[in-house]
């Protein structure tokens, strides 16, 4: 199927024309072939021969067009003639005609399969065309019998490379680079696919063989300046940003990379003014403004840091690690409910971040939301060891029992001050609180303890020795006037002394451990007509209770304290009240205030755990009942509240020992069947 050979039907004056043609072809006279090749044709105008030569000829002479119209004539002459149709698309691919060239050589193929070098061809133009996939797919098939080919593995490697596959690039350029290092000349794209695969070292070794070729070449400089600001070489790295904007000022996009380095270099303000230009280029890219707050941060100018993270979050650029030094800067600021804010956003994506915690914990303390920040303490302090954590949780529960000192929480306040006493505080503040709210109760050994130790602990406060030494003459003029038969000090002549506001309905009761305090309250209970109106309104709360008419049970109740705070049945009557309203809070208190009165009190620790229980609070549930089986080991329903309790936590084995321990003690048949058949049940 040769191009050369001439059909023998060719008549003989044409050959002549034809030889004539070749000759001039040969002596460079390309005009002078055609005009020859024209007049054959027109003696033999159905030979493809002459119309392949003139073709040919035509687009030596870059008259493309006519070689194209030529090749086509001689296609329709010899339509089988591969070579015609590869000729076809050599011309189309030289005149940019990407889709005509393919379907030329794509013809060819089809043609003549055998004639591998045509898949070169082939995927020549469909690199062109940016199909990479099947350029790659043809420049194997062709290297699969052309292994040597430099060129077509050049393509290759350079179509693997602006397909993204760097990988695959790199290895192309290895195998070139090793066959013949002297020829190689696609230092830039080896170093750059070496780049992207994150072989620094061996990448900056190739781009510096890049620059040593051709020291203009701005592409390879970018390029190895990353390289040596990935390997930190940072000195190298700004040497090569220097040559870069000195050989393109406009090259804008390469701005961050060197505010980067800059700023790892603590070059703040070089690295501020290249962020700045960066973003001028492109205001619309949240990183320049991360990183723009990141500095600030760093210069402590906490204005311009906040001012720069909010805009990378208004353009959902902010990482998690923005969000956290934005709140830093807004805790700095003291600006805490936006602080707590992005705490709280990035705590949402990682709830086990308890560094975090411990800082929307110190916001929320600052806040005076002291619950909440005691709540995280605990938590940060269960998760990881942290002084932090710890001392704040003191001075938070000082500073919550001071507020429910002021609010005439007694008892919540106590529960905390004796919290903060318990985890070995030696701040006088806990004491002094403590014995505030012992006082306000009437619990005066309990507050006499407590204003020693408080001015132990803080001698030179003479405000404490002032106000305990007005505790002490007050105590002194009840005995005096118990002695005398006087009467008592009213309760808010004894609080002015210590600027606390008691009302009578929220009294707290009081436990009778002191001889003072009983003397005086043995008074009161003694008066008989006291006494009679204390059962009248108890007895009205019971015939209310009964016709489920709460609140009127609840106020005759709480009348009735009035006369005798001290009655723990009472307040236990109340809290069982506010528990069959769903009042749990209430519940509790009042629970709280029957065991405060009596510590020894096992019913009202036994209905506090009830609604620790409701509340899914299993652990506080658990401490009241074994705290009732501590004051009465017989009390058969603390075994058996126990034992839900530990099966809720799936602990068979101590809820099975506490429900047969309930079995020991109960008397209630039907109760003990339904028992039985829980410990059948956990033992199978």
């Amino acid at each position: 199927m040769s191009m050369l050979s001439v059909d023998a039907a060719m008549p003989p004056q044409a050959n002549i024309l034809y030889q004539e043609a070749c000759t001039l072809e040969y002596q460079h006279d390309t005009q002078g072939a055609i005009a020859k090749l024209v007049e054959a044709i027109k003696l033999a105008g159905d030979d493809a021969m002459l119309y392949t030569k003139l073709a040919g000829l035509y687009n030596d002479n870059d008259e493309y067009d006519k070689a194209v119209e030529t090749y086509k004539k001689a296609a329709e002459l010899k339509p089988n003639d591969a070579f015609i149709y590869i000729s076809l698309g050599n011309i189309y691919e030289t005149q940019s005609k990407y889709q005509d060239a393919l379907d030329a050589y794509n013809q060819a193929t089809k043609l003549f399969p055998e004639y591998k070098y045509n898949y070169l061809n082939i995927a020549n133009v469909q690199t062109q065309m940016k199909d990479y996939k099947d350029a790659i797919s043809n420049y194997n098939l062709f290297l699969e019998t052309y292994t040597q080919h430099a060129e077509a593995r050049k393509s290759l490697a350079n179509t693997y490379f602006v397909s993204g596959d760097y990988e695959k690039a790199a290895a192309e350029y290895d195998t070139l680079y090793a066959k013949n290092p002297q020829n190689f000349d696609s230092f830039t794209n080896y170093g750059m696919a070496l780049f992207e695969n994150k072989n620094y070292e061996k990448a900056a070794d190739i781009l510096e063989k890049a620059i040593e070729r051709d020291p203009e070449n701005t592409a390879a400089h970018v390029s190895l300046a990353l390289a040596y600001q990935e390997l930190e070489k940072n000195e190298l790295a700004q040497e090569q940003f220097k040559v870069v904007f000195q050989q393109n000022p406009d090259l804008q996009s390469l701005r961050f990379d060197y505010a980067n380095l800059l700023a790892d270099m603590g070059k703040n303000s070089e690295a501020l003014e290249q962020y700045n230009l960066y973003a001028t280029s492109f205001p619309q890219d949240g990183r320049v403004y991360q990183n723009l707050g990141l500095v600030y941060k760093r210069l402590k100018n906490y204005n311009l840091a906040i001012l720069n993270y909010e805009k990378a979050v208004a353009l959902n650029a902010a990482t998690v690690d923005t969000k956290k030094d934005l709140a830093a800067c807004y805790h700095i600021q003291k600006d805490y409910a936006k602080a707590i804010l992005y705490y709280d956003q990035v705590l949402a994506v990682d709830d086990k971040d308890y560094d975090v915690k411990l800082n929307k914990a110190i916001a929320l303390h600052a806040t005076h939301k002291y619950q909440d920040a005691i709540n995280l303490y605990e938590e940060v302090s269960a998760a990881k060891p942290s002084d932090i954590a710890q001392n704040n949780l003191t001075e938070a529960l000082i500073a919550l029992g001071n507020e429910d000192l002021k609010a005439q929480n007694y008892s919540k306040a106590t529960d905390e001050f004796v919290k903060a006493i318990s985890r070995g505080t030696k701040d006088s503040k806990a004491y002094i609180g403590l014995a505030r709210a012992y006082r306000a109760c009437k619990v005066n050994d309990k507050a006499t303890e407590y204003y020693e130790k408080a001015v132990s602990l803080d001698p030179e406060k003479t405000a404490y020795s002032n106000e305990f030494a007005e505790f002490i003459a007050e105590v002194n003029k009840v005995e005096e006037a118990q002695q005398k038969g006087l009467p008592n000090l009213s309760t808010s002549d004894e609080l002015d002394a210590i600027s606390l506001t008691l009302s009578e309905e929220e009294k707290p009761a009081v436990n009778l451990t002191n001889s003072v305090q009983t003397a005086t309250e043995e008074t009161k209970v003694n008066n008989t007509t006291d006494l009679e109106k204390s059962k009248e309104l108890i007895t009205l709360g019971d015939d209310s209770y009964k016709k489920h008419k709460y609140d009127d049970s609840i106020k005759n109740y709480k009348a009735a304290l009035k006369i005798n705070p001290s009655d723990e049945v009472t307040l236990l009557k109340i809290g069982n009240v506010y528990k069959l309203k769903n009042d749990e809070k209430n519940a509790v208190d009042f629970y709280k205030k029957a065991i405060f009165v009596n510590p020894a009190y096992a019913d009202g620790w036994f209905n506090l755990g009830l609604v620790y229980a409701n509340q899914k609070n299993v652990e506080e549930s658990k401490k009241c009942f074994q705290h009732v089986i501590s004051l009465n080991p017989e009390y058969a329903y603390a075994y058996y509240a126990l034992g839900l309790a530990y099966e809720t936590e799936k602990n068979t084995t101590d809820a099975l020992k506490n429900y047969e321990l309930f079995l020991k003690y109960n008397k209630d048949t039907k109760v003990s069947n339904d028992v039985e058949q829980k410990i059948k049940t956990l033992q199978k």
